[in-house]
C-alpha cells in the first residue's frame, strides 16, 4: 500500500527560451535552479570541508547510494543525528543516487535479473543483492532530501532491442521503487524526502517517450535523464534532450545526470534542464586541469613553471586572489595536499559562478548572450591564459 506523495515546491521564476530559472523548497533548504550539485560520493566532496563548501556557495550535494551502503554501510551513518546529514557534518539538502551507474559500471562483476542485480563488492569481493526496494530502504536510511530511482543505465552503443529491454526494466524497478519508498507502513513512517524518476531509453526516441509515458503512471516529484554521459556524442545528446524534456512535466525539476563542461551545462539549461552533477570539477582539479573563462589549463605544462599571474585573472575564488599558476604547478608536482584543495576550490567556484550567472542571466533576458559565449569558448586551452 503507498502512502501519499507528499508534494514538492518548485517555483519557475523566470524564462527565457527553454531556459528556465527557478527555486526549489526543500525541508532542509532553497535550492536556486539551474543549480550544480558537487558531488561527493562517499559522503565527502573529495578535498572540501561542508563550511568550504556553504562558503562557495554550494545549496545542495550528491551523495551516492551503493558506495555508502558498502561502506561505512548504513547502521553506522544511521547512528549520527540527521542520518547522512549528521555524518558527514552537512545542514543542507542532500541528493543521492541510486546506484545504478555505479552497477552499470561494474559489467564484468554483475548480473542483472527483473529481481535486480547482483554482484561482486569491489571492495571485498562479497556477493551482494541490490533490488530497486533495497536502494529506497538505503536512501531513506540515510536521510536523503531527493532520492533516485533505482535504474538499469543503457550501455552506449545499444541496439534498439538492448535498449528497449533494458528502458522496460528500469521502468518496471522504478514503479516498484516508488510503491515501496512511498509506502504507508513503512519502517519510520513517512520518507525523510522526495523520490525523482529517471528517463532511460538510450539514444533511441521512441524509447524515451514510451520510458515518459511509463513513469506517468505514478506521481514523481522530479524527473532526471539517465543513460546519458556514458560516451555518445555530443550531438546525440543534445537530440535526446530536445526530443525529452519538452515532454516532462513543466512544473517539476529536470535533472541531467552526470554532465559535463561548462558548455554542456549551458547547452542543456537551453534545453529546459534544472539540475546537475559531475565529477569533473574535483577530478579534474586532482589532476592538474584548472577551469577558466578561456578554457581549461593544464597547470603541469611546463610553461607555468615560472608564471606569477592567477588560473584566471577574471576569477574572484580565493586561491585566484591569492596563489600564482607557478605556485600551484609546485604545489602538483610534488604532490602537496595543499594543491589538491587550492585546485578544487577553484574548479568548484568556477562552476558554482557559471551558475549564478545562469541564473542571473535568465532573469535579466541574457541568457541567449551568455550561452552563445560560453559554447563559443574551447574545453581546453593550448596556451596560458592572457
Amino acid at each position: 500500500m503507498s502512502a501519499e506523495v507528499p508534494k514538492l515546491r518548485f517555483e519557475l521564476l523566470a524564462r527565457e527560451g527553454e531556459a528556465r530559472a527557478g527555486r526549489l523548497h526543500l525541508d532542509r533548504g532553497t535550492v536556486d535552479t539551474p543549480v550544480f550539485m558537487p558531488v561527493g560520493t562517499y559522503g565527502t566532496v573529495k578535498a572540501m570541508t561542508p563550511e568550504e563548501l556553504e562558503a562557495l556557495g554550494a545549496q545542495i550535494v550528491l551523495g551516492n547510494t551503493f558506495h555508502l551502503m558498502l561502506r561505512p554501510g548504513t547502521e553506522t551513518i544511521a547512528l549520527h543525528r540527521g542520518a547522512l546529514h549528521g555524518f558527514m557534518g552537512w545542514e543542507r539538502p542532500i541528493l543521492t543516487d541510486s546506484g545504478g551507474f555505479q552497477v552499470f559500471s561494474l559489467a564484468s562483476l554483475r548480473k542483472i535479473d527483473e529481481d535486480g542485480v547482483r554482484f561482486r563488492s569491489p571492495i571485498d569481493g562479497s556477493s551482494v543483492h541490490m533490488r530497486p526496494e533495497d536502494a529506497m530502504d538505503v536512501q531513506r536510511a540515510l536521510g536523503s532530501d531527493i532520492a533516485m530511482a533505482f535504474d538499469d543505465c543503457t550501455a552506449y552503443p545499444a541496439t534498439l532491442r538492448e535498449a528497449r529491454e533494458s528502458m522496460q526494466r528500469s521502468m518496471r524497478w522504478a514503479l516498484r521503487g516508488h510503491d515501496h519508498y512511498y509506502r504507508a507502513s513503512a519502517p519510520g513512517g513517512a520518507p525523510p524526502g522526495h523520490l525523482f524518476a529517471i528517463v532511460q531509453g538510450g539514444m533511441y526516441e521512441s524509447l524515451r517517450l514510451d520510458s515518459i509515458e511509463t513513469l506517468s503512471q505514478r506521481e514523481f516529484p522530479g524527473y532526471a535523464v539517465g543513460g546519458l554521459a556514458v560516451g555518445e556524442p555530443e550531438d546525440e545528446r543534445l537530440r535526446v534532450l530536445d526530443c525529452v524534456t519538452p515532454r516532462l512535466p513543466v512544473g517539476r525539476p529536470r535533472y541531467l545526470m552526470g554532465v559535463g563542461y561548462p558548455q554542456d551545462i549551458v547547452a542543456a539549461v537551453a534545453r529546459g534542464i534544472d539540475m546537475f552533477d559531475c565529477v569533473m570539477p574535483t577530478r579534474h582539479a586532482r589532476n592538474g586541469h584548472l577551469f577558466t573563462a578561456e578554457g581549461s589549463i593544464n597547470i603541469r605544462n611546463a610553461v607555468f613553471q615560472r608564471d606569477t599571474g592567477p588560473i584566471d585573472p577574471t576569477c574572484t575564488c580565493s586561491t585566484c586572489q591569492r596563489y600564482s599558476r607557478a605556485y600551484l604547478r609546485h604545489l602538483d608536482h610534488c604532490n602537496e595536499i595543499l594543491g589538491v584543495r587550492l585546485a578544487t576550490l577553484h574548479n568548484l567556484h568556477f562552476y558554482l559562478q557559471l551558475m549564478r550567472e545562469i541564473r542571473a542571466a535568465i532573469a535579466g533576458g541574457r541568457f541567449a548572450a551568455l550561452a552563445a559565449r560560453v559554447l563559443a569558448t574551447p574545453r581546453r586551452l593550448a596556451v596560458p591564459v592572457a
